[in-house]
Formats: structure tokens, sequence, C-alpha cells
């Protein structure tokens, strides 16, 4: 990793100019100290059936790429708008003949040309798209989540490719009436059919007949919640909540984004912000390549190969994945050329990006351009369908920013915060099946309530956004009653150990003293754990109480299990979960005295 410190002072220099959505701001101040915060800027008008959408962007585009996916060759194949269209129709009227109306599809596997017709002939064919992560057919044991998804959404019909790795899952799970639906579906015998004889299949007036009769506030998708300890909730999404979400991200960042040019992503599609990605290129006509590397050190480098040799103007990851880009940008020239080449506009979602990570970020682009780049935020969550905060406006501060088009910010006083509130268009119908955890996830007034704490930069000036204060689920008391503010804690412990740690957990709940739970990174010194101990020092010194001091440190050599919900698919930790699995190790920690591997600080 390169020092940063003693290099340009990339607050001096200009952002790249573009275009943002202006700052207008509806504020409502309540006698309780409650705000309600929205923008008097209206959505773009945006076509709720999203299938007939799609038919004009392909009807205008032809033969232009759709999607190009990095084959076994390593070139990239192409797909066209054209010949994408001809593949949804036949899908479409496959379904139609075989599945009837308001019945589930479950499609589980890696992004590709395949699962964007699975999910957009779905939505023609009015079946409910239910896209799943990979690891619920990968995961061992007794496929809890796989078999928990079928018993709630009783699919008439499961697509999975390729099918080899899903094989025991799905046989293990499937209902006798669910059909395989596989490039390869031999092993399951007359229960399975081949892709292509769906997308093969000679669509006639009934594909075009059930796009025109497709009502916009029916179920259109199950989404799955993630990063729970538990087993996932599904999210019921209508086409008109989910277009509105659409119209939200055009409002405030579509006359930067450049969903129209090239794009390169890496969000899985069974993912809210991943589908939001896929669905607003195709509808706006852009190519989009998809990008099969991850967040996660040793799976990043598919994304570095990728970044180094496709320009961009837009960019989107999340915290951790900027965490490793950074490193890389900053020994990688040709990285550095093609990377900022283009850039007008990066986007993290998922959690808060640590300030550190922002700045030598700019210094890095100032030093390559001479410009800053707009760095913005995707705040939102699945049950608002995605992204649906922004930052709209120039600053050089990390944050959530400000409510898009149609959206309204309620923001209830909580200490010297606001928790975080949201209610709009885009809002889920429910939980499925699920009513008590539906009703308990609105307050009084149909405000979803997110369980995120924020804070105004400025409460002077709310015009300059907010910023993300911390999770209620994130927050714990030690035994002394005092409390431990994890989300801000964990983003300065992070800076603190910058190039040794890649992840670390708070421990624990209920304990005389804070220790930590650290993954270090693949290229950390031999003697890390030494070293991260005496960063923890220095850290210590800067901190008021116990509630913010580290007391002990031991190193975890076993990557994050997606089998116990440790890791979300957007490769975030889920704090919880680990110190639930991983009890041995949080014992030695606490031990007295402390067991093997510990140090103390």
């Amino acid at each position: 990793m390169t020092d940063t410190r003693n290099r340009t002072d990339y607050r001096n220099a200009p952002f790249r100019e573009v275009d943002f959505m202006p700052v207008d701001l509806a504020i409502e101040r309540r006698d309780d100290g409650t705000l309600v915060i929205g923008t008097n800027i209206p959505m773009p008008d945006v076509d709720a059936n999203i299938p007939r959408d799609f038919a004009r962007s392909a009807a205008a585009k032809g033969d232009a790429t759709a999607i190009a996916v990095r084959g076994a060759d390593g070139a990239w194949h192409n797909t066209s708008y054209a010949e994408l269209k001809r593949q949804i129709d036949g899908a479409t009227q496959w379904l139609i003949d075989h599945v009837p109306a308001g019945r589930s599809v479950i499609v589980m596997g890696e992004n590709s040309v395949a699962s964007a017709v699975m999910q957009l002939a779905c939505y023609a064919a009015r079946v409910i798209h239910t896209p799943v992560s990979p690891a619920y057919g990968l995961s061992g044991g007794d496929h809890a989540r796989l078999r928990h998804v079928i018993a709630k959404v009783k699919p008439a019909a499961i697509y999975a490719d390729p099918l080899a790795p899903f094989a025991k899952a799905i046989a293990e799970t499937k209902t006798d009436e669910m059909i395989v639906i596989s490039t390869d579906p031999a092993p399951f015998g007359a229960d399975a059919v081949a892709l292509e004889e769906l997308t093969g299949t000679a669509p006639t007036d009934a594909v075009a007949e059930s796009i025109e009769k497709i009502d916009v506030e029916d179920v259109a998708s199950h989404m799955m919640t993630s990063g729970s300890t538990g087993l996932p909730k599904v999210v019921q999404l209508s086409l008109a909540a989910i277009t509105a979400n659409t119209s939200q991200a055009k409002g405030f960042l579509g006359r930067i984004a450049g969903w129209g040019d090239v794009m390169l992503d890496w969000l899985p599609w069974h993912h809210a912000a991943g589908a939001s990605v896929l669905r607003t290129t195709l509808l706006e006509g852009g190519a989009l390549h998809v990008d099969h590397g991850k967040p996660v050190p040793g799976l990043f480098d598919a994304s570095i190969r990728n970044l180094s040799e496709i320009a961009v103007s837009y960019y989107n990851n999340v915290p951790s994945g900027y965490a490793l880009l950074v490193d890389a940008l900053e020994t990688n020239a040709e990285l550095r050329r093609t990377f900022f080449s283009k850039m007008l506009l990066m986007l993290y979602g998922g959690a808060g990006l640590p300030q550190h990570v922002y700045d030598r970020l700019q210094t890095l682009a100032v030093e390559e351009t001479g410009h800053r780049i707009h760095m913005t935020t995707g705040y939102g969550m699945t049950e608002m369908v995605s992204g649906c905060m922004a930052i709209h406006f120039p600053t050089d501060r990390v944050g959530i920013g400000l409510p898009g088009p149609g959206l309204e910010v309620k923001l209830v006083p909580y200490d010297e915060r606001y928790e975080v509130r949201l209610r709009g268009g885009n809002r889920m119908k429910g939980y499925l099946d699920e009513p008590e955890r539906t009703a308990a996830a609105f307050d009084e007034e149909g405000f979803y309530k997110t369980g995120d704490l924020a804070r105004f930069h400025d409460e002077a000036r709310p015009e300059e956004g907010l910023a993300f204060a911390g999770r209620l689920a994130e927050e714990f008391k030690l035994a002394n009653g005092t409390w431990v503010y994890g989300g801000q804690l964990r983003e300065g412990l992070l800076k603190a150990l910058t190039g040794l740690a890649a992840e670390l957990v708070l421990c624990d709940d209920n304990r005389p003293y804070l220790a930590l739970l650290v993954w270090p990174r693949p290229d950390a010194p031999a003697d890390v754990l030494d070293q991260i101990a005496a960063r923890l020092k220095a850290f210590n010194k800067g901190q008021q109480g116990g509630s913010a001091t580290i007391r002990r440190v031991a190193l975890l050599t076993t990557p994050p299990s997606v089998d116990a919900h440790e890791i979300s698919d957007k490769a975030t930790i889920n704090r919880r979960a680990v110190l639930d699995h991983r009890q041995a190790d949080v014992e030695r920690l606490f031990a007295d005295p402390p067991g093997d591997g510990v140090r103390q600080v």
C-alpha cells in the first residue's frame, strides 16, 4: 500500500464537471424534534410495465450489445438487444404454456444472459420472479435456506445453471410438481427441461397479450433479505414499486451515471442493488459487462483485470471493494489510467465508506487526471427495492446523502442522532405470509423502519446531506452498562489497521471490556498480530472510556462462512452471526489467562 501522506492535496482540485439533480429540499419540522425530508424535484416518467419498456429499448438498439460475459477463452461474448429480446419472447411463451400466472419461478445462478432472460420472461408471463443466491444451493447440511424459500413461495419451477453444483440441493428440496430448468437437465429426467427449449419456443400473440395484461400493482418479484442470522424474509415487490425505484435513480443519478453507455458491474442480480443495475442498464440501452469478480481478497483479481481493460464513467461497489480497489490503484499504473480515464461518478452502498478510503481514492484521481471524481452513495434496502437516497451534489465528505424523487425520509431523534425511516412508491408490499413481521416493519404513518442511524453533516445546513451513524443492531452494552457504538468504532478501527486487517468483529455483549477478532489481509506480514496489537495501543490513546478501548485481539484464520450467515451476498460482515458461529474464538479472547494466539493491548 502506498502512503498518501505528503502527497497531492486533492481538496484544492476541482471536481470533474457533471450535471447533478438540483438540491431543492422540502422539510417538515415537528414539535417532538422529528423531521420529514423530501425533494421538490418530480420523479421522471417511467413506464411501470417493464417488459413493454424493454421492448421499446430492444427495438431502438437492435444489434447493439445488451450483455457481455467473459467466456472460458478469456474473450468477451456479446448478446445483442435483438437476440436478448428473441430469447425472452421464447421463454415467455414457454412460461405462459406451462406455469400459471401468479405462480413463482426460482432463479438460482451467477449473473448470465440466461438469468436476465428468466427475469424479464417471468415479468412478461406474469409469473413471480424469485431470484435466490447460488449459496442457497451450494451450502452443506440440510440446505435450510433453499428449503425455507421453497416452502414459502411454492414454486412451479426452478432455473439453476450450471446444474451440477446445485443438483444435490435441488434433489433434496424440490417438490414433485417443480420443473427443473437448466442447460443440462439430464439428471432430473422427466422432471426437467432444457433452457434451449424455453428460449427456442416460437412466440405467439399470447406474449404481447400477456404483457398488456400486466397489473403493475401485483407482486412481480420475491426478493430475499440478506445479512440475517436467521432464515431470509421474502420481500414482495410489485412492478410499480420496482419502477418507482428506477425513476428515483434516474432522477438523481441519470444525468451522469451513464446507464445508456458501457457498464461494468459485479453485484449479483439476485440482490436488490444488482437487480437495479441490470434493469436500469437494459431499459436505458446500455452495454452491461458482467464482472465475475467479488470484493473479497483473492476474488477481486478478476475485477482488476476487467477494470484495467474497460473504461466506464460510472462505478459501483461496496466499501470493502473500494478498500481493495484503492490498494490496487496505488500499485498499478495501467489500472489507474483506464479506471480514471472516463470516470465521472463512483457509487458505494451496503455500509458507510471510511473517510480514509475516500481520501486515498481522491488523491489518486487528482494525481492521474487533475480532477476529483464525484462520489455518491446508493443507500437503500430490499424492502425499498434498492438505493433511494444519494449524494447528488458536490462534496468531499462521505455520507448517505439526500432523498431521491418521490421518497420521504423521516428522522426520529435518537440521542444526538436520528433513526432513519423511509416512505415512497418504492415500498415493498410486505413480507410473504408474515403479517406480524410486516406490521412491525412500519410505523403508524407507513414509514419503513430501517434500523439505521444518521446525523447531518451540518444541522444548520441540511442541504449538505446526512452521514451514516451506525445501526441499532450493532450497538450493544458492556457488563457495566456502557453503550458501545459499534458502527462508528468499527470504521475507526479499520482505518487504524489499514494494511493489516481485511475485516474485523467487535466482541462482545455483556463482557467486562472490548476485544477484537481480525481477519488479516492476505499480504499481511508474518508478525501481523504483533503489529495489530501495537496499532491498537496507539488507537486506544485517542479514545475516552472503555466503550471505545480495545483490551485484547486475536486473528481469525478461516474466511467468513456463507453457510453460517457470516457474510452477505454484498460481502458485508454480520457481527452477530460471527460471534454465534465462533464461540470458541470468543471464549479464548476473554479467558483468564487469555487463550492461545491472543494479544493483550
